[in-house]
C-alpha cells in the first residue's frame, strides 16, 4: 500500500493506524534516506501503543526498549537503529535475538545488517516528496492487515 505527499501530522496518524494493527512478535523494518521520517513514524506508533516517555533514536546505543500497552496488557516495544553496524555477527555488542522475542514488537531502522535474521518482517519505506512531505509504502504482513481495514 502506498501513500503520497503526507505532511508530518498525516504521517503520525498513519503510524498510529499501523500501531493499532500490530501484534506481539511483529517486526517492522523502516527504510529511507536520512530525515525521511523513520524515527517520527516509530515515535508516533509507540505513543499510540501507550509509551508516555520520550522516544528518541537509538543511533548511538543501537537499541532501546519501552513498555507499552495492547488490549489492556503490557507489551515490550523495541526500537533498534543499526546504522552504525556493517553486519551482525557472533561478536557483536547487539544480541539481535534478545529483541525479537515473540511477545515483543520491534521496530528496526537501517536494518540491512539484520535482514537475513528476520522472519517475515513488515517493511515501511519512507521517501522525501517535497518540502515537509513524505511518501510511505508498506509491504508484508502489515499490508495485508491494512487491506482489511
Amino acid at each position: 500500500m502506498e501513500w503520497e505527499k503526507l505532511d508530518e501530522g498525516e504521517l503520525k496518524r498513519l503510524a498510529a493506524r499501523v500501531a493499532a494493527l500490530l501484534e506481539p512478535g511483529d517486526v517492522v523494518v523502516l527504510s529511507g534516506e536520512v530525515g525521511s521520517g523513520k524515527t517520527t513514524f516509530v515515535r508516533a506508533a509507540m505513543h499510540a501503543l501507550g509509551v508516555r516517555e520520550r522516544v528518541t533514536s537509538p543511533t548511538y546505543q543501537l537499541a532501546r526498549s519501552y513498555e507499552g500497552e495492547m488490549a489492556g496488557s503490557s507489551v515490550t516495544l523495541n526500537h533498534l537503529d543499526l546504522y552504525r553496524l556493517e553486519e551482525i555477527g557472533s561478536a557483536d555488542v547487539l544480541e539481535l535475538e534478545d529483541y525479537l522475542e515473540p511477545g515483543a514488537i520491534t521496530f528496526i531502522e537501517w536494518a540491512d545488517p539484520a535482514l537475513g535474521s528476520l522472519e517475515a518482517p513488515s517493511l515501511v519505506e519512507l521517501s522525501h516528496q517535497g518540502e515537509g512531505l513524505r511518501g510511505v509504502r508498506i509491504t508484508g504482513p502489515l499490508e495485508e492487515r491494512l487491506g482489511g481495514c
